[in-house]
């Protein structure tokens, strides 16, 4: 069995090996404003690149408005440079899905999901093409490194929330996120992996409760439910992304015994004009203001693995600071 040991840093550089895995992902990007990370992306040679969601911003029931935004994206000079060289996963947030904030009663879904899967190039026998919602699994295999990653899907299925007199949500304790099925997926899928490492993709955040931004914690049970699932069977090396609040952070919680990370990677084009500070208890380190990108690195060195979680800024500097061996 491999020992694990997770890195979250700033600025601690790996020996050359071949035995290396690196995963990039981002959000909120809007189409019609200046790209300048995806550069440093590339030079990053990422085995594979993941959205986060707001992959553009098309707040529409106009599906052919919807259609030309995604294919202004995929135009993009060098975005178009990292298709050349890696493959492209990810799932979509409000604002690529179809308006702000919007749940499983925006009446285009159907629509928007063909349009985000023809923006991924997903083949027209892939299951996402004929079910609802745009979870599915992807599996990477590559120098004895086996990763599973769980993309999620948060809007498609997620019941109403509403805000309160001071803008903040209410919470729904009876409400869901994933819905039914997806659930039934999803665990299912996590109690038969069997990979080194294991990511779970969601538009927003997991592990944070105090902010006033949509969260997992906006439905309590649906948060319990899904730190249970991954206690239950033992996941092994459980990894959150999640984008959506143009800022960067790395977040830790412990949950029955287990160390659970998770980074926050937003915003590729849109940063916040004001800094703030927002709480958040479970936070490791500093916020991450500037525009971003999230890797992660997966390197097996004399049978040990060296898993690194970085936030990074324009020329690829590191913005996390911490290390932590298990």
């Amino acid at each position: 069995m491999k020992k694990l040991i997770f890195i979250i840093l700033f600025g601690f550089l790996f020996s050359e090996t071949n035995n290396k895995v690196t995963i990039a992902f981002g959000s909120c990007n809007h189409q019609d404003k200046k790209q300048i990370l995806w550069n440093d992306i590339i030079n990053e040679n990422p085995d594979l690149w993941i959205w986060l969601g707001d992959n553009i911003y098309a707040d529409t029931n106009d599906m052919e408005l919807k259609k030309k935004y995604y294919l202004l994206q995929k135009s993009n000079y060098d975005y178009k440079r990292l298709l050349e060289i890696t493959e492209v996963t990810g799932t979509w947030d409000d604002h690529d899905y179809g308006k702000e904030d919007v749940g499983k009663n925006y009446l285009k879904k159907k629509e928007s999901q063909q349009l985000l899967l023809d923006f991924l190039d997903v083949k027209d026998n892939d299951p996402r093409r004929e079910r609802e919602g745009v979870y599915h699994t992807y599996v990477l295999d590559k120098n004895g490194i086996s990763i599973k990653i769980f993309v999620l899907d948060t809007r498609y299925f997620r019941d109403d929330i509403k805000k309160n007199i001071f803008f903040r949500y209410k919470e729904n304790q009876h409400g869901s996120i994933l819905g039914d099925d997806q659930w039934e997926w999803f665990e299912n899928e996590l109690k038969h992996s069997k990979s080194d490492v294991n990511i779970i993709v969601s538009s927003i955040q997991l592990i944070p409760i105090q902010h006033k931004s949509e969260k997992w914690a906006n439905f309590p049970n649906e948060r319990e439910k899904i730190f249970n699932i991954l206690t239950k069977y033992n996941i092994k090396n459980p990894i959150i992304i999640s984008g959506d609040r143009h800022i960067g952070e790395i977040s830790k919680i412990i949950y029955n015994e287990m160390n659970l990370y998770e980074v926050t990677s937003s915003s590729l084009t849109n940063p916040w004009k004001f800094k703030r500070n927002d709480a958040n208890r479970f936070r490791v380190n500093s916020i991450v203001y500037e525009l971003n990108y999230g890797t992660i690195d997966i390197i097996e060195i004399n049978d040990e693995l060296v898993i690194e979680l970085n936030i990074k800024s324009n020329n690829g500097i590191k913005q996390s600071s911490i290390q932590i061996n298990n």
